[in-house]
């Protein structure tokens, strides 16, 4: 059943990323944000009234701290979902794992001593690996991007899967302490609705039409619903199982990519993506046997 419930959330965030390419068409990614933020924030204040569930906090500084980086990450890939094809941007999104691999593999190569005859954990090594071919599968990817001059938002994209990966780390850190999903879903909620109006108030605000804005409620809805899907699968089923299987979200983005946009795949972006796909989940398998009860990524 956990199993059944990480599907579901991957293919509610696949959904979202399709509403918001939509929508991008009209507004701009603070607005996206913005939108986000509000709709995903009245959502969560409703899902915790009706569990009888607090909203207060002992730890704003960390919400605060945890809401700006993901805001951060969530505009970037708004950004990316605008301006690349889908498959590319929801595969780029996902490279969190990778990224946080790349920062354990880092760790270690400076917390060692080979002078010392001091051999590099094996482990470490295997990591090491993972993260060359989640890379290689950017630059797989990423070629037939640069072709169409569309660089910057392939930097982008690839930007807020780094910045997701902090954004991961943090709301680790929140689950340690026993802050509540829902609690931390809400206050990252209002942290984008608040700067996604920072960011209208010193920009351009798109004009209303209410054609247009009907793309907007389904993309606090479907965010909201892959978070509460994904809090239900770890809390049911085996964490490495369920942590695996949220990499189901790059083919359905895939698939909503071909069937639903018509974007042309080539050979070296389909090889790429497999490439990330594999190494997201070898950097998973691998960080679960330092930390078998790691949470999944947000969106």
């Amino acid at each position: 059943m956990a199993a059944l419930w990480m599907l579901a959330a991957s293919l509610a965030f696949a959904t979202m990323a399709v509403c918001v390419k939509f929508a991008a068409a009209w507004f701009s990614p603070s607005e996206l944000v913005f939108w986000r933020g509000l709709i995903g924030m009245v959502l969560m204040w409703l899902w915790c009234r009706a569990r009888g569930e607090t909203l207060g906090t002992r730890y704003p500084l960390m919400h605060a701290w945890r809401s700006m980086i993901g805001v951060v990450s969530l505009g970037a890939w708004f950004y990316a979902l605008g301006n690349l094809p889908l498959a590319t941007a929801m595969t780029l999104n996902y490279m969190s794992s990778v990224w946080i691999a790349a920062f354990l593999v880092g760790g270690a190569l400076l917390a060692w001593n080979p002078r010392g005859g001091q051999p590099m954990p094996g482990r470490n090594g295997a990591l090491t690996f993972t993260v060359m071919a989640g890379f290689a599968g950017v630059v797989l990817m990423l070629r037939p991007t640069l072709g169409q001059h569309q660089a910057f938002a392939g930097l982008v994209g690839l930007l807020s899967g780094l910045l997701s990966a902090f954004a991961y780390m943090q709301v680790m850190a929140l689950g340690k302490i026993g802050e509540p999903e829902a609690r931390t879903v809400f206050y990252f909620a209002v942290g984008s609705a608040v700067a996604g109006a920072v960011g209208m108030a010193t920009g351009s605000v798109s004009e209303w039409n209410w054609g247009h804005a009907l793309w907007l409620l389904p993309v606090g809805l479907t965010a909201s619903i892959g978070q509460l899907c994904m809090t239900r699968a770890y809390n049911r089923g085996a964490t490495l199982l369920v942590a695996n299987l949220q990499y189901s979200g790059i083919v359905f983005g895939a698939l909503y990519s071909l069937l639903l946009f018509g974007e042309n795949i080539p050979l070296a972006g389909w090889a790429g993506m497999g490439l990330i796909l594999a190494s997201g989940i070898a950097a998973t398998v691998l960080r679960s046997r330092a930390a078998p009860d790691a949470p999944g990524e947000e969106h």
